[in-house]
């Protein structure tokens, strides 16, 4: 007996479609490897039709008051809530996440970032206005920016789409979003729920692959184009909107050091990585993958890390005792063995280091130790449930290594010495620097990152700016 697969349309104009040309990609369900939908392969007909829907709507959706925008906010935080259990789903048949920790740990803090930008569009503030020249007074204007064309990645497909959509639309502008051709499922749904508060145009969900973004990209109608992805990826982008100039907002990878000084808490320290290293697989870019610990406690900590990571769970979305499930699709997986694969001689596997079971995606906890600073392993990002350690002798060496790739989104220090911990996170080359702890994030407060890893800033007052524009307007007092 066949199934018959689900069906995924994009979302243009306030109406679900399928792909002008009729081309679908079929979606994988990477807990089990298989086939349970298709979606839109969008090409330039779609693509034109969603930035048409979007300029259409941009100026009375521009023309909004702060509190409309605020209220349609609110309902759609409202909305997503209410029907939680359908986006959880959707989002751990599309990701295998585990259902459990996709219920608390991500769809709360995704409603909560939707309520505090419905906030921030109240809030807009420029300079106050005054006389900088006799008989003329300036006023500053913050506008939006016009159509985003935004694209989202595969590791956390809900919460980066309401990192996206929700900023640009509170400020005023009007979106073309685009999911990642492993995980469109949740996207489709959240437009499904969408439908009924915005008014159509304002926001729209094309599915597609690689050649559909940089269509997205490449296209004269957008002012902004704002990715979460790789940094390859991110450097296209950047270099596709240079040709018209367009305004570009990028988050890209990572490889966050961890820092572990000789006075920590090494069990709490142990505890508190393992949870931050492997979560999501270690499919995040502020992971803690890359631990940097003193001499003086290294044998210690990587038997302890060991032992956690023989002690974490991985399996099925339904199992209430895993920490998290499969990698995303079997090209991550062949990544993530790959770099265990080719290992120098002088690293250690001390956990893990192999695939699990022989369906879906899923990699052991991993822990690897005995690593030099030009290792591989080190500097680039595996992007999986793997946990790399290394020795250093004293500050400025932890210093050094901690800064020595060419990521800069997030960090941690782990110490008692409060003097030391301000020493590191003055000195530490990252846009987010953890103190006794690692990833958590609010709303309130900024994510985005330095070097390869990108420009612009998530979340925070600060992420709700870059979706506007700054303008100066002159008056004479003279009439």
């Amino acid at each position: 007996m066949t199934t018959e697969l689900r069906r995924l349309r994009n979302y243009i104009g306030g109406e679900f479609k399928d792909a002008a040309d009729g081309r679908t990609t079929e979606v994988v369900n990477p807990a089990t490897g298989e086939v349970y939908a298709t979606a839109p392969l969008s090409g330039q007909a779609d693509v034109d039709a969603a930035m048409a829907a979007a300029a259409a709507a941009f100026p009375g959706w521009r023309d909004t008051t702060p509190a409309e925008r605020q209220k349609a906010l609110l309902k759609i935080a409202d909305a997503f809530e209410a029907r939680a259990d359908e986006l959880v789903a959707a989002e751990s048949e599309n990701t295998g996440k585990p259902l459990g920790l996709t219920a608390s740990e991500e769809l709360p803090p995704m409603v909560d970032q939707i309520r505090f930008f419905a906030g921030a569009a109240r809030l807009l503030e420029g300079r106050s206005a005054g006389e900088y020249m006799d008989g003329m007074t300036s006023i500053i204007r913050r506008e939006p920016v016009g159509v985003c064309a935004q694209v989202a990645p595969w590791n956390y497909p809900m919460m980066m789409a309401v990192w996206k959509f929700a900023p640009a639309i509170a400020a005023g502008n009007t979106v073309v979003l685009k999911p990642s051709d492993t995980t469109p499922a949740s996207t489709v749904l959240m437009a499904e729920i969408i439908d009924s508060v915005l008014p159509k145009g304002v926001f729209n969900v094309v599915c597609g692959d690689r050649e559909t973004g940089k269509a997205m990209v490449e296209h004269s109608t957008p002012a902004m184009a704002s990715i979460t992805g790789s940094v390859r990826a991110g450097m296209q982008v950047a270099e596709s909107a240079s040709k018209d100039v367009k305004r570009v907002h990028l988050e890209l990878g990572g490889k966050a050091p961890v820092v572990v000084f000789e006075d920590a808490d090494i069990p709490k320290a142990v505890e508190d990585i393992a949870v931050a290293g492997y979560f999501n697989a270690g499919q995040d870019c502020t992971a803690a993958t890359r631990v940097l610990v003193h001499e003086s406690i290294h044998d210690e900590f990587v038997a302890a890390l060991a032992k956690a990571a023989a002690d974490t769970k991985t399996g099925a979305p339904d199992d209430e005792d895993v920490l998290y499930g499969p990698l995303n699709n079997p090209n991550q997986l062949k990544q993530v063995a790959g770099f265990i694969e080719r290992l120098p001689a002088h690293a250690k596997v001390e956990a893990g280091g192999h695939r699990v079971g022989e369906k879906g995606y899923f990699y052991a906890p991993t822990v690897v130790s005995g690593l030099k600073q030009d290792d591989e392993i080190i500097q680039n990002e595996v992007f999986g449930p793997v946990i790399t350690v290394q020795s250093f002798t004293d500050e400025s060496q932890a210093l050094e290594y901690a800064n020595g790739v060419e990521f800069a989104l997030a960090s941690s220090v782990w110490t008692k010495d409060h003097g030391r911990a301000m020493r590191m996170s003055k000195n530490l080359d990252f846009g987010c620097v953890w103190i006794n702890t690692h990833i958590p994030l609010v709303a309130e407060m900024p994510h985005g990152g330095f070097k390869k890893s990108g420009y612009g800033k998530d979340l925070s007052a600060y992420g709700f700016e870059d979706y506007t524009r700054i303008k100066h307007v002159m008056t004479s007092l003279d009439g």
